[in-house]
């Protein structure tokens, strides 16, 4: 894929936590520090953050951090992955804090099926380790291509709200989904 960088083969001594999910063309994983490069390509891609909480990331360092925080966080709260194809890691999907989903790929990766075959993974997953009853999303209304498929994978909308957090000088709105055990 242009722009990825192909990564080692994964070993479980690389994994950050005791979970990895193998699917048809997928792995997740944990978060690991040699998945920065990749992720980066990801984070700082104004196509694939345009409705993401933070805007693009503009430095290494920003990535790190996030992956770091990926690799510490609670394991009794958040169930996030890495999502490598071909040795690359790709985006990420999973869910943190209180089973709020999310989920980001780098455009080289839309209109494949890819979200949709992580999120086949990743939910039923997160259901079985997770003390979780429900999931959660918060999807910016003009992102109808992840609205759609949350609702396939079970999601319904519950509500929405105006202006609920601010990208730079844009005020975003929500539409909030969840989805029952």
């Amino acid at each position: 894929m242009p722009g990825l960088r192909r990564t080692a083969r994964l070993r479980p001594s690389d994994l950050t936590g005791p979970a990895m999910i193998q699917t048809k063309r997928l792995t997740l994983c944990r978060a690991r520090p040699r998945d920065a490069e990749d992720m980066h390509k990801v984070f700082s891609d104004p196509r694939a953050m345009r409705y993401w909480s933070c805007l693009p990331f503009t430095d290494l360092a920003q990535t790190q951090a996030f992956l770091a925080e990926m690799a510490a966080a609670d394991p009794a709260q958040s169930d996030d992955f890495i999502v490598h194809k071909d040795g690359c890691a790709i985006g990420k999907a999973g869910c943190w804090g209180q089973g709020e989903i999310g989920f980001i790929f780098h455009p080289d990766q839309w209109g494949q099926g890819i979200a949709s075959e992580a999120l086949s993974a990743v939910i039923p997953h997160i259901f079985a380790t997770l003390p979780i009853h429900r999931l959660t999303a918060d999807v910016d209304p003009r992102n109808t291509a992840s609205i759609h498929l949350l609702k396939k994978h079970g999601f319904t909308i519950t509500g929405h709200a105006q202006a609920t957090f601010q990208l730079g000088q844009e005020w975003c709105d929500s539409t909030y989904l969840e989805r029952r055990r």
